[in-house]
């Protein structure tokens, strides 16, 4: 059985971060992340290997206000 492909609320969660913070990270960081019409929907997998090839970290335009 294939992986289901989880929202954005759900992907926050597991990620622990804000529904912002990975909206920005889509904009800004290259996460992937998959538009089915409005929706943007994830793989876990796609977002594991993501974060572990450094993508959620680094020195790129976060979305952030300082």
């Amino acid at each position: 059985m294939s992986e289901r492909w989880l929202s954005v609320e759900e992907i926050a969660e597991y990620l622990g971060v804000s529904k912002d913070t990975v909206y920005a990270w889509i904009r800004g960081r290259d996460m992937p992340a998959h538009r089915i019409g409005r929706l943007w929907k994830f793989k876990a997998q796609e977002v594991d290997e993501w974060v572990k090839s450094g993508g959620a970290t680094g020195s790129k335009d976060d979305g952030s206000k300082k």
